[in-house]
């Protein structure tokens, strides 16, 4: 499985040269192409990306919004999802159900309800292919069903929010928002998921030098025995290898100066 990060910025007016545009992840193979999320950057511009179907983690605009005047492919999302975007005129309408394996366009694929939003619930994708697995959640508070999800995952793709400091709030004892990039090594620690990589980049990482901001993850994973980094708009990861011995491969362009 080839993973392209298309965009890896979030929720932010923020911009720099290597997080222009919001959260969208290809994942290509001979079998076919899927693409997660499509949001408001988005708008009008899935057809040029040519996939075979479209999954949606949630609603939010950044997320789902680039979808507001239809898509080009079957959309799959959960009932959740369907009912917040019921006025986008999107012809082909799948639904997923959370737990529930399905095969889409030749990969395994399995939603797990993550704990994020009170108005958007959200999910987080297992995708598998080839004898290999990755986990996609890139708006995370914590995975509902626990880290155990993880298991046998050889790459986990997550929240890029905050670095250290956690975003959560409350509101009738319920949590919402992001946790930490801190947080989510440590889950992968536990879960003995050797890499992650992290998407949907906030105004912390933004508002560093990009030097200086992937070194910092790195640093972090190493300490829990990760290997830890950040996505960048362009950026592909090639997930090879034989069962025990996968690699993945980030390749990214030189990081520039930022504005």
């Amino acid at each position: 499985m080839k993973l392209t990060f298309l965009g890896t910025r979030a929720n932010t007016e923020v911009k720099t040269r290597l997080h222009r545009r919001h959260s969208v992840l290809q994942i290509d193979r001979p079998s076919g192409r899927l693409m997660i999320d499509c949001g408001a950057d988005w708008r009008g511009q899935a057809s040029g990306i040519a996939p075979g179907a479209i999954l949606l983690t949630h609603a939010h605009p950044d997320h789902a919004e680039g979808l507001h005047m239809g898509a080009p492919c079957p959309v799959y999302a959960t009932s959740d999802t369907w009912a917040a975007i019921d006025d986008f005129p999107i012809v082909e309408r799948r639904l997923i159900s959370c737990r529930r394996s399905v095969q889409i366009c030749g990969y395994k694929v399995r939603a797990y309800r993550l704990v994020h939003s009170l108005l958007a619930p959200a999910v987080g994708y297992r995708i598998e292919a080839d004898g290999t697995a990755f986990f996609y959640a890139p708006d995370i508070v914590a995975i509902e069903d626990g880290p155990g999800v993880l298991h046998g995952v050889s790459l986990y793709v997550g929240d890029g929010s905050s670095i250290s400091r956690p975003l959560v709030r409350r509101r009738n004892g319920a949590l919402f928002g992001h946790t930490t990039i801190r947080a989510q090594i440590g889950w992968c620690a536990k879960a003995g998921v050797p890499e992650a990589i992290f998407t949907h980049c906030g105004t912390e990482i933004m508002r560093m030098d990009a030097r200086a901001a992937a070194a910092k993850i790195r640093r972090l994973g190493l300490e829990s025995g990760v290997r830890a980094n950040i996505a960048t708009d362009g950026a592909t990861i090639d997930l090879d290898g034989a069962a025990g011995s996968r690699v993945a491969s980030l390749k990214v362009s030189r990081p520039r100066r930022q504005r």
